[in-house]
């Protein structure tokens, strides 16, 4: 998977690389299964959830450096 952006689609990035999952559990998600859940950006389940995209992004992305 390339780089992820806050603008990126939930589902997508799980569908790329379940091990994202963690991330998106531990901000309060727990429903990821949820057509609404895997239809969100980034960006709107933060704002949701009251967590930094930007950061939710660095750490992703650093995840998926160390684990292609």
């Amino acid at each position: 998977m390339t780089e992820i952006t806050k603008d990126m689609l939930i589902g997508d990035i799980l569908d790329a690389d379940r091990g994202t999952a963690k991330f998106f559990l531990a901000m309060g998600m727990h429903c990821l299964g949820c057509p609404s859940a895997r239809g969100e950006s980034i960006e709107q389940a933060c704002r949701v959830h009251g967590v930094d995209a930007d950061k939710l992004v660095a750490d992703i992305n650093a995840y998926l450096a160390e684990n292609k």
